[in-house]
Formats: structure tokens, sequence, C-alpha cells
């Protein structure tokens, strides 16, 4: 009996000192929290907004039409877009891009066809194709970045992520060169889509004047100013 109250006065003894200790513990661990840089890497980040005035983003549609189109391919500007990039300079990640584009800002850029054959493709291309009443907006959201850097500081990467146009959603990957040169990035590449994939119209047989086969690569070289 004279050993078990010792036992447990040492107890009732230890206790308050543990209770102590561990919240010294706890008070230097979230002073540790606040001291270090909240999320290292994203503030690594640089961030980029774009500039669609020093951009071109170009859609190259085979051409598939009937009339005086027919065998002229279409290549069509997208004129108003906006987004951010973000890339560490000295590693891959944290990287990111979204990009904004307006469908009604689309039109048709080709040299072969005349002013009014441009307005005739022009309206059936947002009244038919786009439909930029119902689908404003076409976005892009990163999911990955992948790639390396290259010896002469650009960087070869594969941007995966989510592309929604005409309502509809799919992943897409977009392979792209990305430079860096003083407070600008620009970035240069292509992918192509598959028009099915997205229920975009090519135009009825009736209208027939701005018909394109069912795949569509995009190019673009993109300038985008640091924040």
């Amino acid at each position: 009996m004279r050993v078990f109250r010792v036992f447990v006065i040492l107890v009732a003894i230890a206790l308050p000192t543990a209770a102590v200790v561990g919240s010294a513990e706890q008070r230097v661990g979230r002073l540790l929290e606040r001291s270090a840089p909240v999320g290292d890497k994203t503030l690594a980040a640089e961030r980029y907004r774009l500039d669609a005035s020093q951009s071109k983003f170009i859609a190259h549609a085979m051409a598939g039409g009937l009339l005086w189109f027919k065998g002229h391919d279409h290549l069509v500007a997208v004129k108003e877009f906006s987004g951010e990039a973000q890339i560490d300079p000295d590693q891959l990640n944290p990287a990111s891009l979204e990009i904004t584009a307006r469908s009604s800002s689309m039109t048709e850029t080709s040299s072969v066809f005349t002013d009014q054959q441009k307005q005739i493709i022009n309206k059936e291309l947002h009244d038919i194709v786009l439909q930029p009443d119902q689908y404003p907006d076409i976005i892009f959201r990163s999911t990955q970045v992948q790639g390396q850097k290259l010896p002469s500081g650009e960087y070869n990467l594969k941007i995966s992520g989510d592309l929604t146009l005409h309502g509809t959603t799919r992943p897409i990957t977009i392979p792209t060169k990305v430079s860096l040169s003083g407070n600008d990035l620009r970035a240069v590449g292509e992918f192509s889509i598959d028009r099915s994939d997205f229920k975009v119209k090519a135009t009825s047989a009736f209208h027939g004047l701005v018909r394109v086969r069912d795949h569509i690569k995009f190019n673009f070289d993109i300038v985008g100013h640091r924040e």
C-alpha cells in the first residue's frame, strides 16, 4: 500500500510537468509554422499575365466546304483572351496555366478570302458553329505540368489540363516551349482536337460554307508579363 501511495505521488508530480513540456512543444511548433514561408514552392513561382495584344492564337481547320470556299483552309484567330501562367524559374513545379478566350472574338483571317467572303464565314462561324451567346467562353485550366529545363534556359513542357469548349469539357495535353526574358514569358506550341469530341458543328449541308473536317489544329505564340 505504501508503494502504491508513492507511485500516485510521483504521477501527480509528473503530470503537470508533462503538460508544461507538451504545451511548450506545441508553442514552438506553432512559432516555427509562422516563421517558415507558407507554401515554399508557391512563393517561388512567378506569375505572368497573358497579353492577347502581343500574342497569336490560330485554329487551322482543313477545308471541307462547298461553293467557292471549297479547297481553302480556314485560319481562325482568337482575338480576345486573358489568363495567367505561373512558373518557378529554377524548377518545373509549381507551374500552371489558365486561359479564357472569348468565342465571339474568333474570326477568319486567311488571305485567300475576300472581305465579303470573310463576313459570310464569320457570320456562320458565330451563328451556327461557336454560338457565343450560349457558350461565351473557351476555358483551359492546367492540372499537371511535366518536362525539363533545356541548356538554353528554355523549358520543354507538356501541359495537361481540361479544355471547355461549346459547353463540353475534355482532358487534353499541350506540348509547349516556354522561355523567360526579363519580365516577359513566351509560350510557343501547337495541339489538336477533334471537333466532334466537343459537339461543335461544322454548319449544315444546307449552308455548307464553313464546313470543316473533324480534326482541328491550333498553334499559338503567347506572351505574358510578370506581375
